[in-house]
C-alpha cells in the first residue's frame, strides 16, 4: 500500500518540484532577511548619532554667530567710548593750557598762596590719571577684542567644517539605509514567493494523497481476484515501459540497504519501497519486485547509484546492515 502512495505522490509533484529544496530555500532567504534587518538596525542608530551630532552642530554655530554679533556691537561701543574719553581728555587739556603753565614748579612758583598752588597740581594729576587710564582700558579694550575675534573665527571655521562633514555622513547613512530597506523588500518578496510555491507542493500532495486511498481501496479486492480461475485468465493492466529495461523483463542488479531520513530526490517522504536507481536504467516511477525484499518502486536517485546498481530503503540501520550489499534478479513491471 505504501507503495502506491510513493508512485501516486511521485507522479503529483514532478521532478522538478521538490518541497524540501524551496523550505531550504525560504529558510536561507528568512536569515538573510533577518541579517539585513539587524543591519539596518545598526545603520538607524547610527543615522540618529549623526543627526544629533549635526543639530548639535548647528546649534554651536549659531550661538558662536551670536557670540560674534554681540563682539561686533561690543566694538562699536568700546570704539565711542575711546573717542569720547579722548574729547574729554582734550576739552581738559586745553583747560589747563588756558589757565596758564602746566609743570609743577611752574605752578608753584606762580600761585598767590599754598592752597592755590595745591589747588592748581591736584588739577594736573586728575588730567594726568586720566589720560593713562584711558590709555590703559583703550589699550586693554583693543588687545581683548582683538583676541575674542581670531578665537571666535577660528572656532567658527571648524564648526562649520564639522557641520559640512556631519551633514554629508547623514546623507550617506541616509542613502545605506534606503538600500538596505529595499534590499530588505526585495528578500522578503523572494521569501514570500518560495512560500507560495511550497503552498502549492502541499496541495499538490493532498491530492496526491486522495488519489492513494483511491488506488488502495481498488487494490483492496486484489486478493480475492488472485482466487479466482476467471480472473486468472484477465490480461493484465497495461505496465509502463522503458528504452532500457522493458516492462516485464528481470534484470540482474547490485543491491545494497539503506536507511536514512527525510525525502526522496522526487521530494516525498523516505519509506519502505523506495528504490533509488539510475534513471538512465531504470526510468523512475517503474514498479519493481525484489527477491527478498518485495515490492518496491523506482522514487529516488543517487549519486552512487550508477548503471545496475540501486539501493534498498530500510526503516532501521539493522535492517540495513543485514541486507548489506547483494546481487539479485529483480523484474520490473
Amino acid at each position: 500500500m505504501l507503495v502506491l502512495f510513493i508512485v501516486s505522490a511521485a507522479a503529483a509533484a514532478g521532478p522538478g518540484t521538490n518541497a524540501g529544496t524551496l523550505q531550504a530555500q525560504a529558510h536561507a532567504l528568512g536569515s538573510r532577511a533577518h541579517r539585513a534587518v539587524l543591519d539596518l538596525y545598526v545603520l538607524d542608530t547610527r543615522l540618529g548619532n549623526a543627526q544629533s551630532r549635526l543639530a548639535a552642530l548647528q546649534a554651536e554655530a549659531a550661538r558662536l554667530g551670536n557670540e560674534q554679533a554681540q563682539l561686533t556691537l561690543q566694538i562699536a561701543v568700546t570704539r565711542n567710548t575711546l573717542a569720547l574719553s579722548q574729547q574729554q581728555l582734550g576739552e581738559n587739556l586745553r583747560t589747563l593750557y588756558k589757565q596758564g603753565d602746566t609743570d609743577p614748579l611752574a605752578v608753584m612758583l606762580g600761585a598767590q598762596s599754598l592752597s592755590d598752588a595745591i589747588t592748581q597740581i591736584d588739577g594736573l594729576n586728575r588730567v594726568a590719571d586720566q589720560s593713562r587710564q584711558v590709555v590703559a582700558v583703550s589699550t586693554a579694550a583693543q588687545t581683548r577684542l582683538s583676541r575674542l575675534r581670531t578665537t571666535l573665527a577660528s572656532r567658527r571655521a571648524q564648526v562649520d567644517a564639522d557641520v559640512a562633514a556631519a551633514a554629508r555622513t547623514t546623507r550617506e547613512l541616509s542613502a545605506a539605509r534606503a538600500d538596505k530597506l529595499s534590499y530588505v523588500s526585495s528578500l522578503r518578496s523572494s521569501q514570500q514567493l518560495k512560500t507560495a510555491q511550497i503552498g502549492v507542493l502541499e496541495a499538490k500532495a493532498q491530492k496526491a494523497e486522495v488519489k492513494s486511498q483511491t488506488i488502495q481501496a481498488a487494490a483492496a479486492v486484489a486478493p480475492a481476484q488472485a482466487t479466482d480461475p476467471a480472473a486468472a485468465t484477465d490480461p493484465a493492466p497495461p505496465a509502463p515501459t522503458s528504452a532500457t529495461a522493458p516492462s516485464g523483463r528481470t534484470v540482474t542488479v547490485s543491491s545494497t540497504g539503506y536507511s536514512l531520513p527525510g525525502h526522496t530526490s522526487t521530494g516525498i517522504p523516505v519509506g519502505w519501497g523506495v528504490v533509488a536507481v539510475d534513471p538512465s536504467v531504470i526510468p523512475l516511477g517503474t514498479r519493481l519486485t525484489i527477491p527478498g525484499y518485495g515490492e518496491g518502486v523506482a522514487a529516488d536517485t543517487g549519486s552512487a547509484v550508477r548503471g545496475a546498481d540501486i539501493d534498498l530503503w530500510f526503516p532501521t540501520l539493522a535492517q540495513a546492515l543485514a541486507w548489506g550489499r547483494r546481487t539479485v534478479t529483480i523484474t520490473l513491471h
